[in-house]
């Protein structure tokens, strides 16, 4: 399957020519040909949020916990008690900075529209993917997010 640009029109011998009659080679990647992602392009960051703080009902951690998901459909999954909760997400970001200063502010930026309780961050992780992977292939990471969604612990 060949693919031509959009305004392009293919013929036989490998030209497309274009509606102003200019004409141009089709080009192809050789194999082997390797793509390098530019470096500050952003990459994923596998977050783990920790907060705890004074005791709030089971049913309204899990109904905050929720409406904080249903906000922010990234958010993978998770586990909460009565006077704790962790939060597991894959953010984009350029690097580890960016990537733990949008972490850091997720509570409380979302606190008053998703009803969260006043608690503080006790906890964070952010490791890149490769990492992550790592972990998980090792045997010794965080369990895959799975289920995803709002669970106790």
């Amino acid at each position: 399957m060949r693919r031509v640009r959009p305004g392009a029109a293919a013929s036989r011998d490998g030209v497309a020519s274009r509606a102003g009659g200019e004409e141009r080679a089709l080009t192809s990647v050789a194999a082997g040909d390797r793509y390098e992602q530019p470096k500050d392009a952003p990459r994923l960051w596998h977050v783990t949020l920790s907060v705890s703080g004074a005791e709030t009902p089971l049913t309204e951690v899990r109904r905050c916990l929720e409406q904080l998901a249903h906000d922010h459909p990234f958010l993978l999954t998770s586990r909460y008690a009565n006077d704790h909760a962790e939060i597991r997400y894959w953010e984009e970001a350029r690097d580890l900075h960016d990537a733990a200063a949008v972490a850091l502010r997720l509570w409380g930026e979302h606190r008053q529209s998703a009803g969260l309780p006043p608690w503080e961050i006790v906890g964070l992780e952010v490791i890149d993917r490769e990492t992550y992977h790592q972990r998980i292939a090792e045997g010794y990471g965080p369990p895959p997010a799975s289920p995803v969604g709002v669970h106790p612990y």
